[in-house]
């Protein structure tokens, strides 16, 4: 099937979906109002094989160390399925399915697959690396960029209770400390055993809720335009501290969603 931009509907919602930009959500819109900053670097864009930065780009797989590209200089950050074109595998008029080869420069043949679906009063990702060959370490992730303010209304305030916060380092990775979560604004890690539970309020307008069984979350909010909420599957910098193995029996899967309410 082609990578042209596809459009879910379900009641009063819709979703954009951009297989021809990183398999991106490029807009989602709850009674015409739209959530996501838009623009090709915004949306919401899958993380994948790696989330966040990657210490000078390089990762250790047993014996063998791999240099990624440096796109963050002096780091390699958010994979790099965002930066090339889908396939679209499957549509309905509420869920598209695309499919993404992991190719040079990643070091092991692989494929990426992504699930987004869309009901009334929620948004679905779902996401899954797997391999039929070498087994290989990765992460997965989504990156959304949430509009901070809805139309003339108040600003989005960011609510959540983490167990944990990934102390950063001057060199934005986690240093391997944990602390106690700090007030804002962030640019940080923070660990949620029991699953990610953050929720984001345009008072007056809506209230929407981003919930994943993964136990990490980035969030951040040091821009005007957008905040981020990032639930993965693994901490910055995770392929070198906390990496999880996709073998050919055994895929990378992970699931966030979003709910939403009006106010």
């Amino acid at each position: 099937m082609s990578n042209e931009p596809i459009t879910l509907t379900a009641g009063d919602a819709e979703a954009t979906v951009l297989p021809g930009n990183g398999g991106r959500v490029g807009g989602l819109r709850v009674g015409g109002v739209e959530l996501l900053r838009q623009g090709d670097r915004y949306g919401c864009f899958p993380m994948a094989p790696w989330c966040g930065r990657v210490r000078e780009g390089r990762f250790r797989d047993g014996a063998t160390v791999h240099q990624m590209p440096l796109n963050s200089p002096p780091h390699a950050i958010h994979g790099f399925v965002r930066d090339t074109a889908w396939r679209t595998a499957r549509v309905t008029p509420t869920e598209a399915v695309l499919t993404c080869e992991l190719t040079d420069p990643w070091p092991y043949p692989g494929l990426v697959t992504q699930q987004v679906a869309l009901s009334e009063d929620a948004l679905t990702l779902t996401m899954s690396v797997e391999t039929y060959q070498s087994s290989f370490p990765a992460q997965l992730g989504w990156h959304p960029w949430f509009n901070r303010t809805l139309g003339d209304g108040a600003g989005v305030t960011i609510g959540f209770d983490a167990a944990w916060q990934e102390e950063r380092g001057a060199d934005h990775l986690p240093t391997g400390n944990r602390t106690e979560p700090e007030p804002g604004p962030w640019d940080d890690c923070f660990g949620m055993p029991d699953g990610v539970d953050v929720t984001l309020t345009w008072p007056e307008r809506l209230e929407l809720k981003v919930t994943s069984p993964e136990r990490w979350v980035v969030v951040y909010d040091e821009q005007e335009a957008a905040v981020c909420v990032e639930p993965q599957t693994g901490p910055p910098n995770g392929l070198n501290t906390l990496p999880r193995l996709v073998t050919p029996l055994e895929p990378l899967e992970a699931t966030t969603t979003w709910r939403w309410r009006r106010l």
